[in-house]
């Protein structure tokens, strides 16, 4: 059944691809702060170890609210690795094996692209789709990563 909740169905559908795009730039950074996660070493391994647990703990959250986003908005959520990396901005790196501080620029780089389409999205809500519930969850996913940014910045100089 579709949701009858003043938004149209081509609107919907507009706001559900954006949202599907969100969906798999945190699933594959998910992947790429757990691969940091495992393969972190050197003098601040615990360190980062950890950081890096917390930050991808956060996405796995995220990742549930955006899918059940979708399914509000009547849609169904993607779940493949091939739907993920098909429409995700984020790129993976197989058989790279950066160093710790090169792991931070790099994820560093990916949760400001995240948070740049994040931005983008809230506008497009908000202006185009006039979508309030939509604007404001995007607010808090992108207030989430602008704290991760944060957080990863501090080690850089």
């Amino acid at each position: 059944m579709k949701p009858k909740i003043g938004i149209a169905d081509d609107v919907l559908g507009n706001v559900i691809h954006l949202l599907s795009v969100d969906l798999a730039n945190e699933m594959t950074l998910y992947v790429k702060i757990r691969k940091a996660h495992w393969n972190v070493s050197g003098e601040s391994f615990m360190e980062l170890h950890q950081l890096f647990e917390n930050h991808y703990k956060k996405l796995e959250l995220s990742i549930d609210e955006i899918a059940e986003r979708i399914g509000k908005l009547g849609g169904k959520s993607i779940g493949t690795m091939q739907e993920f990396l098909e429409l995700s901005m984020i790129k993976e790196c197989p058989n790279v094996y950066p160093t710790s501080i090169d792991m931070v620029k790099e994820l560093l780089v990916d949760h400001e692209t995240v948070i740049v389409k994040i931005r983008q999205d809230i506008d497009d809500c908000l202006e185009k789709y006039n979508d309030a519930g939509t604007t404001d969850f995007l607010t808090g996913l992108l207030e989430n990563h602008e704290t991760i940014s944060w957080t990863l910045r501090r080690y850089l100089k």
